[in-house]
């Protein structure tokens, strides 16, 4: 994976923090979705909104991975309406037992982050199936 510049950095953290705001976040939601120490609090999330990358953490920057290709994909899904995507996110889905996306990331972790982006994603999940063209 090729290593990002820290203005890149900043750009994806921002994005970031950016779309879990406008998703209606709160702080502590915001640290657990992003997978942050136990030991961080909710008040230090405004230098990622301002000036500071992420921290270079591997369990941080797989949860950032996933949640810029949700981000990307609601971008997509929604070209002409950014904000349909955060009415998107907490509409139930029937493949989400019948939750919101937001619901489904809160109460599974990573894997209710990855279920959103295969909903969301088709070749994401196509690519996660394992399936193959021969």
């Amino acid at each position: 994976m090729a290593t990002l510049s820290t203005e890149q950095n900043l750009m994806r953290t921002q994005k970031v923090m950016n779309a879990l705001d406008d998703w209606g976040l709160s702080g502590e939601q915001i640290l657990f979705l992003l997978d942050f120490p136990k030991t961080e609090r909710s008040r230090h999330l405004a230098k990622y909104r301002k000036d500071t990358p992420f921290p270079e953490d591997e369990n941080i920057g797989c949860r950032v991975k996933f949640l810029l290709g949700i981000i990307d994909a609601l971008r997509t899904t929604y070209p002409r309406n950014l904000q349909m995507g955060a009415r998107w996110m907490s509409q139930p889905h029937v493949r989400l037992k019948n939750r919101c996306p937001l619901q489904a990331m809160l109460e599974d972790g990573e894997q209710g982050v990855v279920a959103v982006l295969s909903e969301l994603d088709c070749a994401y999940a196509w690519e996660l199936s394992g399936s193959r063209l021969n």
